[in-house]
């Protein structure tokens, strides 16, 4: 064990201006009621008093939101109905607001594993209008239906070109690799991330006045580049990378990021600093927060939303560290502890006085 004294809290500084060298949002979480029976298997209740709180945090900081994204546990206990909660409240505090926002849309509410092509794209297209309908912008998630009814890459064209000359505005997709979810192996036709590239900018080209930008989270910085460098112009690449994304926004990639929504209050100063030119500043302002991200998003990668609750806790945004589906169990005392430490070394405790409180109740809690 190591002991670690609180220091004086972070001295950043909210955005006078909105953000300019960079596009950003932070993917963020939901919060569950303490009270209620948010256990494995049961539908999602939501504390939506803190839930939007914690939105109205993050777009104070300059930042965007992106909302009803696999951070807010989409397929891991977020159900539809409740998702669909979540799209038209957000909407209606980020129109009250002020704030920029864009949600997720996929095909998570069939219950059926395997549906035909023409199923996959119906169901986007319900989705579709939910998001739509609330006046959210659109981030077109990877879906596990397509992955498992596609049998190549021109399924997968097929499929986006229905959808896409269906949207209002310009959509961002959105590339999820194994790490996140194995049921979006080969997505886009192939395992060769160089083929599944080659897809993607047919599906870009073929509709880009409907594609305002693509998010990659395959944690592969050179493909990520690769990639970028091959968009139409005016398309931008959203890195979802949480392990390499001080550099790539730095070489020219914009963000969304469940990484942002633990560290805002620095993602915000880094850009700020990116904004006024000065580079040693954002490199050492964000820097110290990758150790922490890649520690969050450590494998299983998937749990990593376990982590980012817990920061939301640690920092007073939430009453108590649960998570729906009773996630909250699924990363050790170990693993929460290298958290405190690197959320210490990152300035990512907004409040270390609290959260040195929590963190040593919940020690005792577990008898130690």
């Amino acid at each position: 064990m190591y002991r670690l004294e609180p220091g004086p809290a972070p001295t950043f500084a909210r955005p006078t201006a909105p953000l300019s060298s960079r596009v950003a949002y932070a993917a963020a979480h939901i919060v569950p009621k303490v009270d209620a029976d948010n256990t494995p298997g049961r539908p999602a209740d939501i504390d939506w008093d803190a839930t939007l709180a914690f939105r109205r945090h993050v777009w104070s900081w300059g930042l965007g939101v992106a909302d009803a994204m696999d951070t807010a546990q989409r397929n891991m206990g977020l159900d539809w109905a409740a998702c669909t909660e979540l799209i038209r409240r957000t909407a209606a505090e980020a129109a009250a607001v002020g704030g920029a926002l864009v949600v997720g849309v996929n095909t998570d509410h069939v219950a059926d594993d395997v549906i035909s092509l023409a199923d996959v794209a119906s169901a986007y297209l319900q989705q579709l209008e939910v998001a739509e309908d609330a006046g959210a912008g659109v981030v077109l998630m990877a879906s596990r239906h397509l992955a498992r009814a596609a049998d190549s890459p021109h399924d997968y064209e097929l499929v986006y070109r229905q959808v896409l000359e269906r949207v209002q505005s310009p959509v961002i997709l959105h590339w999820l690799g194994d790490a996140f979810d194995a049921n979006l192996a080969g997505y886009f036709g192939s395992r060769d991330v160089k083929a599944a590239s080659d897809t993607v900018i047919r599906i870009i080209e073929d509709d880009v006045d409907k594609v305002t930008g693509i998010k990659m989270s395959l944690l592969d910085a050179k493909s990520e580049i690769d990639l970028r460098l091959r968009l139409p112009a005016g398309v931008r690449m959203f890195t979802g990378d949480d392990f390499n994304y001080v550099g790539l926004i730095e070489s020219g990639s914009d963000a969304l990021l469940g990484a942002f929504a633990a560290v805002a209050p620095a993602a915000s100063a880094a850009i700020q600093a990116l904004d006024s030119g000065d580079l040693a500043s954002y490199r050492a302002i964000l820097g110290p927060t990758e150790a922490l991200s890649r520690h969050v998003f450590a494998s299983p990668t998937q749990y990593y939303k376990t982590g980012i609750a817990f920061l939301s806790w640690l920092n007073g945004h939430q009453q108590s560290f649960t998570m729906v589906g009773g996630l909250q169990s699924a990363r050790s005392l170990t693993h929460l502890s290298e958290i405190v430490r690197l959320a210490h070394e990152a300035d990512a405790l907004e409040a270390p006085e609290l959260a040195a409180q929590r963190w040593h109740d919940l020690l005792a809690v577990n008898g130690l």
